[in-house]
């Protein structure tokens, strides 16, 4: 006598549903497609091409931003310095650009790459904890690009920079364009390099990937780099669409931003994991939110509750799935 084995039924609909893994694989591109049909039903001219363009310029910074912080929280770091980079390389464009644009340029991401190189071995050699290690430059940061720019804010008139955050490519803003690049790096990085799964793996159980011989110092210091270095590239970026260098406030709270970001679009804060899709959408759902609200005459405070929530709802929602 035979016996056939049972296969097993496929998830019911609603069971998905009370999945918490459903919420936080799709639940940011629901979110975004809700914000999008109101705006669509409620908002007058939201959803016209001039507007669009203006959120999608808007976000890019935070994007960038995002997507090395992604990277850092993907192996169970944080960083707490990218504000301050930002404001950084701000401080150190206009100081540089009398010798070219190029070594202007290189100067300034070089001095993210240097901050990174910092925090990594710090968290990697020195055994500080991300968030302390971070801290230091969050703080010391800022203050060393206000003495670089005297306390000072300073105009931007080199057409070369500016085009950075004016200019356009086959009708796509460049600022765009550069995040839409980083983006699709950034993925391939994390899904078809070595590195990138070297990343993933430290994130998921650090004392097991250095006992199975990965180089666990040196992906940490390499992860930090790139985040430092996005972020510099985000403050350049920044500083050429406000055709100023404003160290005292370019870059303000874009660490909370770019945590946001991250969390919302699922990847968890306990490393492992590295969503970039959902990362680039976490950003412009935050995006989308605070202008709709503005859109509405409500006031920017009531965008950062309306923030708060969805950082809870979404910490909630991964710790949840752990769970099970």
């Amino acid at each position: 006598m035979t016996t056939q084995a049972t296969l097993p039924r496929p998830a019911k609909p609603l069971a998905r549903l009370r999945d918490p893994a459903c919420y936080q694989t799709y639940g940011v591109y629901a979110a975004v497609a809700v914000v999008l049909l109101f705006n669509a039903l409620f908002t007058e001219h939201f959803l016209t091409a001039d507007n669009l363009r203006t959120q999608l310029v808007q976000v890019a910074p935070i994007v960038i931003v995002a997507l090395g912080m992604a990277l850092v929280i993907g192996t169970e770091g944080i960083d707490l310095s990218v504000g301050s980079t930002m404001a950084l390389a701000a401080a150190l464009l206009p100081l540089y650009l009398g010798y070219g644009l190029v070594p202007a340029l290189l100067i300034a991401l070089l001095a993210g790459a240097v901050v990174g190189a910092i925090n990594g071995t710090l968290v990697s050699l020195v055994g500080l904890q991300p968030i302390v290690a971070t801290l230091a430059l969050f703080v010391g940061g800022r203050g060393l690009a206000l003495v670089m720019a005297d306390g000072q804010l300073k105009q931007i008139v080199n057409p070369d920079i500016l085009a950075l955050g004016t200019g356009s490519f086959l009708g796509i803003p460049l600022v765009v364009l550069i995040a839409g690049v980083l983006a699709l790096a950034v993925a391939f990085l994390v899904q078809r390099t070595t590195f990138g799964r070297q990343i993933v793996a430290i994130g998921g159980n650090r004392p097991a990937a250095a006992l199975s011989g990965l180089p666990v110092k040196r992906v940490l210091i390499g992860v930090y780099i790139l985040c430092g270095t996005m972020a510099a590239l985000a403050g350049i970026l920044a500083t050429a669409r406000l055709t100023a260098s404003d160290p005292s406030s370019l870059g303000t709270l874009m660490e909370l931003s770019a945590i946001t970001a991250v969390v919302v679009g699922g990847t968890p804060l306990n490393g492992g994991s590295i969503r970039v899709l959902g990362t680039v959408a976490g950003a412009l759902l935050m995006q989308l939110l605070r202008a709709t609200l503005v859109k509405h005459d409500l006031p920017d405070s009531t965008a950062q509750i309306a923030q708060a929530a969805i950082i809870i709802a979404a910490v909630y929602v991964a710790r949840e799935r752990r769970s099970r």
